[in-house]
């Protein structure tokens, strides 16, 4: 199992670094139209509930125990970046309430995928950490949701650098398991 979770380090480099170049663009230009919002999260939302599925797909990621939440994480990363794309006029505060459910939903499935990692890895804590913020971050835009969108690309934006950051180091520690667990694929 460990040797199958510690192939799977791409998946997190690809999500961690799709998040943060999305928190980065929305911290550069916080006044960009609705539509580019919806847009940009709709992108950043199908390529991490792809990367997810394909993994699945292929058989490397969580392949018993916890496969469930890794599909429903690619499933929900799907449904909510087609969501966004099928109606770009949506209004700010069904944005903000649409990037609430998606947050608290994937958050919430980091967590129980990190609970189930404890027993295999030792860096299960990058993905509870990355759970929590984005939990933390939908409550936030949930208790405050008058704050505007402006605001919210700032929220957005710091949570999607704080969860690729923990996502990237969580690929990092998957990636040295992985040279460790295989060395003779890595000199090929």
């Amino acid at each position: 199992m460990l040797g199958l979770v510690a192939r799977d380090w791409w998946v997190y480099a690809i999500r961690g670094t799709a998040a943060f170049i999305f928190g980065i663009l929305a911290l550069v230009s916080p006044g960009p139209t609705l539509a580019v919002l919806v847009l940009l999260f709709g992108a950043y939302a199908l390529v991490d509930g792809i990367s997810l599925l394909v993994a699945l797909a292929r058989g490397d990621i969580l392949a018993r125990s916890h496969a469930w939440a890794t599909g429903l994480m690619g499933i929900a990363g799907i449904g909510f970046g087609i969501a966004t794309w099928f109606w770009p006029g949506i209004t700010a505060m069904t944005l903000l309430y649409l990037v609430a459910a998606w947050s608290i939903t994937v958050g919430t499935l980091q967590i129980v995928s990190a609970i189930e990692f404890r027993r295999e890895i030792d860096g299960e804590f990058w993905m509870a950490l990355g759970g929590v913020v984005s939990i933390a971050f939908g409550v936030l835009l949930v208790a405050f949701p008058g704050s505007g969108l402006v605001s919210l690309v700032w929220l957005v934006g710091i949570w999607a650098i704080t969860s690729g950051i923990s996502s990237l180091a969580l690929s990092v520690r998957l990636f040295q398991l992985n040279r460790q667990l295989y060395p003779a694929a890595q000199a090929a």
